[in-house]
């Protein structure tokens, strides 16, 4: 009996992996998801500034506002772009850079005096991602320059403790290590739930869920074959993230009649899923109720699960809880897409009869 139905499984698995070698543009999805947009994400995550445009209005002309203008430089900033008071305006507006500093003059002047000395910063807020950050580190690179030059000037202090700071398991705080995880667990959460999903939605706008239905093979074996067949093809899964992922796309399908209906399913599940995983910010600055519900999420166990075994080497005595987590989710979205649903306000059956 388990012979058969494993060969059922596999015959069916099969069947779906042709089923997807004939859909091109799902072909051109999965490619894309693993390669260019993995690589997108991992290069401008959004705490890391790369070339960001910077005009400069250096109106003092001293060796102090010649210190700051030397103290951007790539790959945070583009080479400054000296400029006059009347181009900032017109610069912006054309969005020719993104921040505009104007150093005032007599600025080293007031500085050494102790007198209060300003410098603007324009910052074109539209392009949000840049603005934020970009205007975070100007502000500590002008403070660092104007601080190092006044203890130049008044003698440098030492300081009582020496800290010494090492950085463990990323030694060069590469930020792309992180974006990159997290781009990998998106899209494998994404994936997962398309696949699986689109691979049930599929039979039925074909009408050949019937003909499956007929054959003998019981619904768990259908579903079985679907979410091994398309692990096969996100290759970079976890068994266990897929296995419940998949299972979540499975269950979606039977509520959704057709594709267009899937995609707005999937709309409200995967923005959830992705923003809210830890991922993106840090899973203990949410409110409690927000991390009570995520628990019942696989990303927010996945993303516990990649971060310790990636960035600080955890063993399985570690990321067990993980793993469990995991298989508990699976299971319990599993054996709700195996269930028929036949009791539908709209009297339509949506599940496996």
């Amino acid at each position: 009996m388990l012979r058969r139905n494993i060969e059922n499984i596999y015959r069916l698995g099969v069947k779906e992996l042709w089923s997807l070698r004939r859909d091109p543009v799902m072909l051109v999805l999965i490619v894309y998801a693993f390669t260019f947009a993995v690589y997108a994400a991992a290069s401008s995550m959004p705490e890391t500034l790369n070339n960001a445009p910077i005009a400069i209005v250096d109106e003092d002309r001293s060796p102090l506002s010649q210190r700051i203008v030397a103290a951007f430089y790539p790959p945070a900033f583009t080479p400054p772009i000296m400029i006059d008071q009347s181009q900032v305006d017109p610069g912006m507006d054309a969005g020719d850079y993104t921040f505009a500093l104007i150093i005032p003059p007599n600025f080293q002047r007031d500085v050494l005096a102790g007198r209060q000395a300003e410098i603007q910063l324009n910052t074109d807020a539209t392009r949000m991602m840049q603005a934020f950050t970009g205007s975070a580190y100007i502000q500590q690179i002008v403070m660092g320059e104007i601080n190092e030059s006044v203890q130049r000037h008044r003698g440098g202090t030492t300081p009582a403790v020496d800290l010494e700071l090492r950085a463990r398991f990323n030694p060069t705080l590469d930020k792309s290590w992180f974006g990159g995880l997290t781009e990998i667990i998106d899209r494998i959460t994404m994936l997962s739930i398309i696949l699986a999903g689109a691979a049930l939605i599929r039979e039925r706008e074909h009408g050949t869920i019937e003909h499956l239905l007929v054959m003998p093979v019981t619904p768990a074996e259908i579903m079985l074959a679907k979410i091994w067949s398309m692990g096969l093809v996100v290759l970079a899964a976890a068994a266990l993230m897929l296995f419940a992922t998949t299972s979540l796309g499975i269950f979606m399908a039977t509520l959704a009649r057709n594709m267009p209906q899937f995609g707005m399913l999937l709309v409200l599940t995967i923005m959830p899923l992705q923003m809210l995983s830890g991922g993106n910010t840090p899973f203990e600055s949410m409110l409690a109720p927000v991390q009570f519900v995520m628990q019942a999420a696989p990303t927010t166990h996945f993303v516990r699960l990649g971060g310790a075994i990636l960035f600080r080497g955890a063993g399985f005595d570690i990321v067990w809880p993980q793993f469990l987590a995991l298989a508990v989710i699976g299971a319990v979205l599993f054996a709700a897409g195996a269930l028929p649903q036949d009791h539908r306000p709209d009297g339509v059956n949506s599940g496996f009869p």
